[in-house]
């Protein structure tokens, strides 16, 4: 049995915010904004840019290139954030309502910004253990960019978070731009540095947390995380990249497109050269910020329309969340 990506989706919001904008409300000079953060500009959303609407709209896209039947859809899978239009709410459910995809079922999975690394091995499990499923869409939204406090610099790392939408269309036995394997890693010693830290049951949310600006991303132990974090995270990525590529029968050199998350411009020069590749062989994402998930999902896109990745290439998505999580699959496309 193989798994093929059929096609992509991206959803962006027309509005953006400046570097100039940013750095006026961090107070941070604009050019560290720019050179070291790597941030040139993002989209944030507008009134009408809901998170689960956006993965609905980077779906219907998913599904116009494709040339299917949403009838045709056997799983619709939410891979989307938590923050969205209503809490304790199924939205995969409500996505394959919004596209007409009536003989799917749905549920939604969550893993942070590491989300769609875990649902496409989700979703190629679930094909190979049911014959009945046949094709599956991923999709969600993210705009975590709600909960960034730019007068905050123990979240400086965060304020690359945007907004946008991002689907998959996969088919079994769809033999281009196959799913090979994934790795994925999980370190609960991170798993509070980085929360909202009201608004949960720990600390129900009250009139002056909001007036306190408290219900924002934060992070409780900035210096212990930072001294902790260092020592595992780019070594962590580079593990998981290298383990995807072995699992699927490939080395670094091998590797021909690296799909990876926006990060601050040394860490993702850093990566490269390490894996021996060239920066033509990645995209910084410098004009849309970190996007959650979205981000494998928007390069991916992105090298297609930019003639970056040829048939026959290798290509790795590379996620990183907190909480802490790294992952990465790889596909040879074509």
């Amino acid at each position: 049995m193989t798994v093929g990506i059929v096609s992509t989706g991206i959803y962006l919001p027309q509005q953006k915010m400046t570097s100039q904008e940013i750095a006026a409300l961090s107070n941070i000079p604009e050019a560290i904004i720019r050179q070291k953060m790597g941030i040139h500009e993002k989209p944030i959303p507008d009134k009408s840019d809901h998170t689960v609407q956006m993965g609905i709209w980077a779906a219907q896209e998913a599904i116009q290139k494709a040339n299917i039947d949403p009838k045709d859809i056997d799983v619709v899978i939410y891979m989307g954030e938590e923050h969205k239009e209503y809490p304790l709410w199924t939205a995969s459910i409500k996505m394959q309502e919004e596209l007409g995809a009536v003989n799917a079922w749905a549920f939604d999975v969550q893993l942070r910004c590491g989300t769609t690394i875990m649902a496409l091995k989700v979703a190629k499990s679930l094909m190979a253990s049911d014959d009945t499923i046949r094709t599956i869409l991923l999709a969600g939204g993210y705009r975590n960019v709600d909960f960034i406090d730019y007068s905050n610099p123990r979240t400086r790392f965060m304020y690359n978070l945007a907004a946008g939408g991002g689907a998959m269309l996969l088919q079994k036995n769809y033999e281009k731009n196959l799913l090979l394997e994934a790795d994925i890693i999980t370190d609960g010693s991170f798993s509070e540095d980085v929360v909202v830290p009201v608004g949960g049951t720990k600390n129900p949310l009250t009139p002056t947390h909001l007036t306190e600006n408290l219900y924002k991303l934060d992070v409780l132990d900035p210096i212990g995380m930072k001294e902790r974090l260092e020592q595992k995270s780019l070594s962590n990525f580079l593990k998981v990249i290298r383990s995807s590529l072995a699992k699927s029968g490939y080395s670094d050199d091998q590797l021909d497109y690296l799909a990876m998350l926006h990060m601050k411009r040394s860490a993702h020069d850093y990566i490269l050269t390490e894996l021996g590749l060239q920066q033509e062989q990645s995209i910084y994402l410098q004009d849309y910020g970190h996007i959650g998930q979205i981000d494998q999902i928007l390069s991916l896109q992105l090298a297609q329309e930019q003639n970056q990745i040829q048939a026959g290439d290798i290509v790795t998505l590379v996620s990183a969340g907190i909480g802490y999580v790294w992952g990465a699959i790889t596909i040879r496309w074509g």
